[in-house]
């Protein structure tokens, strides 16, 4: 049965987005990485669902623990210490390490919180996506009521559309 976002012989918004994201890297032969704590595997499962995702789609690191985040991708420890890991530099700081980790053009993290309590003192809900690209890196703060399964797959969306954009060039989302 059809969601409430999804009509009858049409690809449900999910599918659209990683198709949409696909054609716009194949279009102009970039690659994307990812780097995702709050959104657990789910924005790379999005990126390489489409046929020949292969092309655009590099990889991705789950970087659920902090060590992950510092260790392998790059975040500044002081990062942690004054801004937390649910923080804008620190979604910066995940993007930028991933696409020079995997050699990509584009790299987006997600971190945040899912719930279902507040961590570093951020209520759940709050989700911080980074978008890094060739020209520089840029951080999107969210707001998402919902439970664990929505706020997680609200960033994973949101996470798409913003790379989009910023792929595209639309005005005020590019890195």
């Amino acid at each position: 049965m059809a969601g409430d976002d999804e009509r009858p012989g049409q690809l449900p918004v999910d599918q659209l987005l990683g198709s949409t994201v696909h054609a716009e890297l194949l279009q102009r032969s970039l690659t994307l990485a990812t780097a995702e704590s709050v959104t657990g595997g789910a924005l790379a499962d999005l990126a390489s669902a489409s046929p020949g995702a292969s092309e655009t789609f590099v990889g991705g690191v789950v970087s659920y623990a902090t060590a992950v985040k510092t260790g392998l991708l790059g975040v500044d420890e002081a990062t942690v210490a004054q801004d937390g890991v649910v923080s804008a530099r620190c979604a910066e700081q995940m993007a930028t390490g991933v696409r020079s980790l995997l050699g990509a053009d584009w790299g987006v993290s997600t971190t945040g919180v899912a719930g279902p309590t507040a961590q570093e003192g951020k209520p759940v809900g709050t989700v911080f996506i980074g978008v890094a690209g060739p020209d520089g890196v840029a951080a999107h703060e969210l707001h998402i009521d919902g439970d664990r399964a929505v706020i997680r797959a609200t960033a994973c969306r949101r996470a798409a559309e913003l790379l989009v954009a910023a792929v595209t060039g639309a005005p005020g989302d590019t890195p």
